[in-house]
């Protein structure tokens, strides 16, 4: 495949994770996708081996390790050892920039150490049943009150609902400016604010789900991020990356998927031969490499764009349109070859499959892409 090299240090930094995930989720990947949540402590113990937002300041106790290429290694790794629940990069690189990037000192003191540590472990709520992609029609509102907000609202498909104790929670600031949105630091036990029962997925059935629910609930205003006016603005920003991150773990699955698959057919017997001799097998398996090294070449310049400060929104949108859509062809040809085996909940493939469906949603659905990805290509007249 022709990618850019990775340093020395990448390299080593791969072999350590990878090691760390073979001892600690691998061999409990059946028991987690049985009870819906992995549980806490693993991040915790992520955190101790400096695998969490290992990007953040050495002051506030991460590595300092700005290159995107460690996280797009991690990412590449928990593809890899089928436990796709860990939603580490969720809470390190989708949620923690939110801090650093618009938090004050004294919150960047407070929240990161934790962040890194493991202790503390993120959610953010944006999405809501009837705004989802469409972040200006959500409902959830945040009134000033003195040294306060008043939070009240609902949000729903929280990824870390369970196991999180620190949630970033969009609202609406003012009723006259639907873009007037602020963003709030709701911490476990503040009053008010409550999560519902683990919510039944397709897939991903390791990672927990939930809505959560805000009644009244007081937030200082030393946990406003930013300006609360701003929030809409913060989450353009950040969203670029998430796309990235989505990318980078669609094609990882992809390849994933592709290296199980190659495997099971050089060994799956057929009419006197193995599946892999047939024309039909070797053709198929040709077109997805190409298309996989493809996409794997596009994620990878994004990814270099990335570190220079120069991704844009709309190429972020098509590198997960493409890899989105490429990853839900590429497990569906896969769980072809394994025939009826490869529709049985025990094996990776069939757990792969339903995985792969949210991604054509999530970060923003394939359509959504498709519009941010064509104002570029007809910009509005003003």
């Amino acid at each position: 495949m022709l990618r850019p090299p990775f340093t020395e240090e990448q390299e080593m930094f791969r072999d350590a994770y990878r090691k760390f995930l073979e001892a600690e989720l691998i061999p409990h990947r059946d028991e987690w996708w049985g009870t819906g949540v992995i549980p806490k402590e693993i991040f915790k113990k992520a955190g101790e081996q400096g695998f969490l937002a290992v990007w953040v300041d050495e002051i506030y106790g991460g590595l300092g390790l700005k290159d995107f290429r460690f996280e797009q290694i991690m990412i590449e790794e928990i593809a890899r050892s089928q436990e796709t629940g860990f939603m580490s990069p969720l809470h390190s690189r989708l949620i923690a920039p939110y801090i650093a990037d618009f938090g004050s000192l004294e919150q960047k003191q407070r929240f990161l150490p934790g962040v890194v540590s493991g202790d503390i472990l993120l959610m953010i709520a944006m999405s809501e049943p009837n705004a989802g992609s469409d972040l200006a029609s959500m409902k959830t509102r945040a009134l000033e009150r003195g040294d306060h907000w008043l939070l009240n609202g609902s949000k729903t498909w929280i990824s870390n609902g369970i196991n999180g104790n620190l949630a970033i929670v969009a609202a609406k600031t003012d009723p006259q400016n639907q873009r007037a949105i602020g963003l709030f630091l709701v911490e476990e036990g503040m009053q008010g604010f409550s999560r519902g029962k683990p919510l039944k997925k397709m897939g991903l059935m390791s990672q927990d789900t939930v809505e959560l629910f805000f009644s009244d609930v007081k937030v200082p205003k030393e946990n406003v991020l930013g300006n609360p006016a701003r929030g809409f603005h913060y989450m353009m920003k950040n969203l670029a990356e998430e796309r990235l991150i989505c990318a980078c773990q669609c094609i990882a699955a992809c390849q994933t998927a592709f290296d199980l698959t190659v495997e099971y057919v050089k060994q799956r017997k057929m009419f006197g031969g193995v599946l892999s001799d047939m024309q039909n097998t070797r053709f198929s398996m040709a077109g997805l490499r190409a298309k996989i090294d493809s996409a794997q070449c596009f994620v990878d310049r994004c990814v270099e764009v990335h570190n220079a400060g120069g991704l844009t929104s709309a190429k972020a949108a098509g590198a997960k349109l493409v890899c989105s859509e490429l990853q839900a062809e590429v497990v569906d040809t896969c769980l072809q070859f394994f025939g009826g085996t490869g529709y049985m909940d025990e094996y990776p493939i069939s757990r792969m499959y339903r995985d792969a469906r949210v991604t054509r949603i999530y970060a923003g659905a394939s359509e959504i892409m498709k519009e941010l990805i064509s104002r570029e290509i007809f910009p509005r007249q003003r």
